[in-house]
């Protein structure tokens, strides 16, 4: 029903620009994509939070999800503006003559119709599909770097403080499953859940990877000194550019293995 739903938006933005000139985004992801599909020069104005590729840091910022300004994306007149399903964002644009289409990239599959549908709008069918295979090429030679010794490993990924984990079903979550290893918190417990401390502590997983700023409070939780990843020296703590692809479900999704690839094989 989604991919219906989004394919219905782009064949209406299709049907109005066959090849915009003038591209807003709202999210890091779809910002990505535009660019993965050659099309950076058209971008007019990204969010907040947008920074790759380099070209993209020195466009007008015009907000985040809940927060973009309106009257400035407007002013640019947009052939288009590309955002998150979540956004609330949406119906003010519309509302104002904006033409929108709007995604919602949570998993791997999500992120193969980002790339569909963008490049469908863009004119780049055929880099769409070029990008899409080079993205699972990526994720598959990840695979195969992680030592033999460390398939099947139990792995928790801390989000953020809270704690929220990436579960089974998130992008994380799937990219852990192909580089072999194995997620301590199911898919049953929703995308991100949010955690009881304790749950990690009894699930005692054998590698954590985390953020590097939130890595030093973790190790003053009740207990989490008892954990195996704690007790071993197995915990990945991901620095900036490393944590920023591996948490945007997008067209750096072998990146993102890649780093993961190597939290894993320590």
């Amino acid at each position: 029903m989604r991919r219906w739903w989004f394919g219905l938006l782009c064949a209406v933005a299709l049907a109005v620009h066959a090849a915009p000139q003038r591209i807003v985004t709202l999210l890091p992801s779809l910002t990505e994509t535009v660019c993965v599909l050659g099309h950076c020069n058209a971008l007019v104005a990204v969010d907040d939070f947008s920074d790759w590729p380099e070209p993209v840091r020195r466009l007008p910022r015009v907000g985040g999800l809940e927060d973009a300004h309106i009257e400035k994306i407007v002013s640019l007149k947009p052939d288009v503006v590309l955002l998150a399903a979540s956004s609330r964002t949406a119906g003010r644009l519309q509302s104002l003559g904006v033409h929108v289409v709007a995604f919602e990239p949570k998993t791997i599959d999500d992120v193969h119709t980002s790339l569909e549908q963008i490049g469908a709008l863009l004119g780049e069918r055929d880099e769409a599909a070029r990008a899409w295979k080079a993205l699972n090429d990526g994720i598959d030679a990840a695979a195969r770097s992680v030592p033999a010794s460390r398939r099947g490993v139990r792995v928790y990924f801390e989000v953020g403080s809270g704690p929220y984990a990436a579960s089974a079903i998130s992008h994380i979550g799937e990219l852990l499953t192909r580089l072999g290893a194995a997620n301590v918190v199911p898919g049953s417990l929703g995308s991100v859940p949010k955690l009881n401390p304790e749950y990690v502590v009894r699930a005692d997983p054998e590698v954590i990877i985390i953020s590097a700023r939130d890595a030093g409070e973790m190790r003053l939780r009740p207990g989490w000194n008892r954990i195996r990843a704690v007790r071993e020296g197995h915990v990945c703590a991901l620095e900036g550019a490393d944590a920023g692809v591996v948490m945007r479900p997008g067209p750096r999704l072998a990146d993102a293995a890649r780093v993961l690839a190597r939290c894993l094989a320590r």
